[in-house]
């Protein structure tokens, strides 16, 4: 019932900024919550951020406290991750995830939607 297109990854330095966007379409934005979560070559899909309006709590693993910024706006049923002060290990294919179910945000299963992806890679 959700779709979800990510955009806005890319190239960058070590020390840069990129903004990611999550396009959702279908009835979880307005009524929920939305994540992100990254994947580099060779590991596991892990935890970024996540934003509940409904819940009204944001929630950041550890790596990006202070560094990224998790935030909505609702008429364009966009969420955005805002990241600073981007480091290589932030590398990855960064994944949007929606339809909220039971569990705790930070767990893949978690998630019920997800979107294709989108790629950011940092230099140094």
């Amino acid at each position: 019932q959700v779709q979800l297109v990510e955009s806005g990854g890319g190239l960058v330095q070590a020390g840069g900024s990129l903004r990611l966007s999550c396009a959702a379409s279908g009835r979880t934005f307005s009524r929920d919550a939305m994540g992100w979560f990254r994947q580099a070559p060779g590991n596991k899909r892990e935890f970024v951020a996540a934003l509940s309006w409904t819940g009204g709590f944001t929630y950041y693993a550890d790596s990006v406290k202070g560094r990224f910024t998790i935030s909505r706006d609702n008429a364009k049923k966009t969420v955005y991750l805002q990241m600073n002060s981007l480091k290589p290990e932030d590398t990855g294919v960064y994944y949007c995830a929606g339809d909220r179910l039971s569990g705790t945000v930070s767990e893949i299963t978690a998630w019920g939607s997800w979107g294709q992806g989108t790629q950011v890679t940092v230099s140094s």
